[in-house]
C-alpha cells in the first residue's frame, strides 16, 4: 500500500440504460397520461366503464392537458401506495427539496454571472439526491411519477438561484462602491420544465466519450504506483474539472479506514482535472499535484492562462523530477481501465442508480485488487 505517488483519472461506463429512454417533460406528460390509461382499461375491464374517476376526454386545450397529468399522477401515486407496505417513517425525499446555500463570494470567484449561480445551485442538488440516494423503482409507473418530480425540482432549484442572483444584483456594490447595472435581458422562467432525464435509470446521464456520448456515469479513481485502485467514486459530469479533492479526500478516508497512515505524497492527473481552488487546497495539506494546465493536443497556452501558477506548472512538469513523475499517470492508472472495460468486458453497469452504480464500481476495482493480490502471492511463490 505504497501511497507516495498517485494517480487520478475517470472513464465513463455504460448505464443499464439506453439513451432513447431521455424524455423532455412533455414527452414524459405523455408517458403519465398512457400509463393512467391503461390502468384505466385493466380497472374497466374489471368493473366496467362507469368509474366515475376516469381522465377528462378532451385534452385539446393546455388546461384540459394539465388536468389530466395532474389526474394521472394522483392516480398512479394512489396505485404505487398500494402496493407498498404502510410505513410511518417512509419520507418522500424528492418531495423534500434542498435547501440552497448560495455564497456570492464563492460562486463569484468561480463563475461570474448568472450561470455561477444556477450552476452552483445544480450541484447543491445533485449532492443532496447523492446523499438521499434511494433505488431506482422497478415499476415504470413509479419512475415516471419519479422523473416527473425530478424535473420539477430542477425547474425550483433554477428559478431559486435566479432569485437569488437577482437580489445579489439588486443590493451588492463592487469593490469601487458602484451598484450593479439593470439587466437588459432579465431571467424568465419557462412554462415547463426545460431538459430531459432518463426513465429506465434516473440518475444517470448522457455523457460524452472520446467519440460520442453514452448514457451512464463518470467512475473515478485513484491508485497507486503498483495499479491498486485505492479509492473508487461515480459522478455524473461529462468532465473530471471538480473531481481533484473529492478524489483526494476520498483516498484519505480509505486509507484511514484500513489503517494505513501514510498519506499520499505527489498526485498526477491530467489537464482535465486542472481546478485552480482545489488545487490549492490539496497543496495545502501538504500534498503535491502535478497537473498540466494545457490538454495535450493544445499547441499554444489559452488565452490568459500565462503567467503565475500556469507557468510555475509548466516549468515543473518541463524539469526532470516533476515530468518523471507525471509521465508515470499513464502506466499507473490506464492499465486498470483497459484491463476491466476491455479484458474482464465490464463496460456497462448491472443496476440502476448512482447509488448502486457506486456500490458496483467499488466491488470491480475491489475485485481488481484481489487479483493483483492474487498474482503477486503467485509470484512471491515461484520465487
Amino acid at each position: 500500500m505504497k501511497v507516495g505517488l498517485i494517480a487520478i483519472d475517470g472513464t465513463k461506463v455504460h448505464a443499464n440504460a439506453s439513451h432513447h429512454s431521455n424524455l423532455d417533460y412533455e414527452q414524459l406528460a405523455r408517458e403519465i397520461l398512457k400509463e393512467a390509461g391503461d390502468l384505466d382499461a385493466a380497472e374497466d375491464e374489471l368493473y366496467g366503464e362507469e368509474r366515475g374517476d376516469e381522465l377528462p376526454e378532451h385534452l385539446r386545450t393546455h388546461e384540459g392537458r394539465r388536468a389530466a397529468l395532474r389526474e394521472a399522477k394522483a392516480k398512479l401515486a394512489r396505485e404505487r401506495a398500494g402496493r407498498q407496505d404502510t410505513n410511518a417513517e417512509a419520507v418522500d425525499v424528492e418531495s423534500r427539496g434542498v435547501k440552497l446555500v448560495l455564497d456570492p463570494e464563492v460562486i463569484v470567484a468561480r463563475a461570474h454571472g448568472r450561470q455561477g449561480w444556477v450552476r452552483e445551485a445544480r450541484h447543491q442538488l445533485d449532492e443532496h439526491r447523492r446523499l438521499q440516494a434511494q433505488p431506482i423503482p422497478r415499476s415504470r409507473a413509479e419512475r415516471l411519477l419519479g422523473a416527473e418530480q425530478r424535473l420539477q425540482e430542477n425547474l425550483r432549484v433554477e428559478r431559486e438561484a435566479n432569485d437569488a442572483y437577482e437580489h445579489h444584483r439588486a443590493t451588492a456594490v463592487t469593490k469601487d462602491g458602484r451598484r450593479f447595472g439593470a439587466r437588459p435581458n432579465p431571467y424568465v422562467a419557462p412554462e415547463v420544465p426545460p431538459g430531459k432525464i432518463n426513465v429506465t435509470d434516473l440518475d444517470s446521464r448522457n455523457v460524452k466519450t472520446p467519440r460520442s456520448y453514452t448514457q451512464g456515469y463518470n467512475v473515478q479513481a485513484a491508485v497507486n504506483e503498483h495499479q491498486i485502485v485505492l479509492a473508487a467514486e461515480v459522478t455524473l459530469t461529462s468532465p473530471d474539472f471538480g473531481q481533484l479533492e473529492p478524489m483526494i479526500k476520498a483516498t484519505q478516508r480509505e486509507l484511514q479506514q484500513i489503517g494505513v497512515n501514510d498519506t499520499p505524497g505527489v498526485a498526477v492527473a491530467d489537464s482535465g482535472y486542472w481546478h485552480e481552488d482545489q488545487i490549492d487546497n490539496v497543496v495545502s495539506d501538504g500534498i503535491q499535484v502535478l497537473i498540466p494546465p494545457d490538454a495535450g493536443k493544445r499547441d499554444t497556452p489559452r488565452r490568459g492562462w500565462d503567467g503565475g501558477r500556469y507557468a510555475f506548472m509548466r516549468t515543473v512538469l518541463a524539469g526532470e523530477l516533476g515530468g518523471g513523475l507525471y509521465r508515470k499517470r499513464k502506466a499507473m492508472v490506464e492499465p486498470v481501465f483497459a484491463q476491466t472495460k476491455h479484458n474482464r468486458r465490464i463496460n456497462q453497469f448491472q443496476r440502476r442508480g448512482r447509488s448502486a452504480a457506486r456500490s458496483e464500481w467499488r466491488l470491480i476495482t475491489a475485485t481488481h485488487n484481489l487479483m493483483k493480490l492474487h498474482k503477486h502471492h503467485l509470484a512471491a511463490q515461484a520465487a
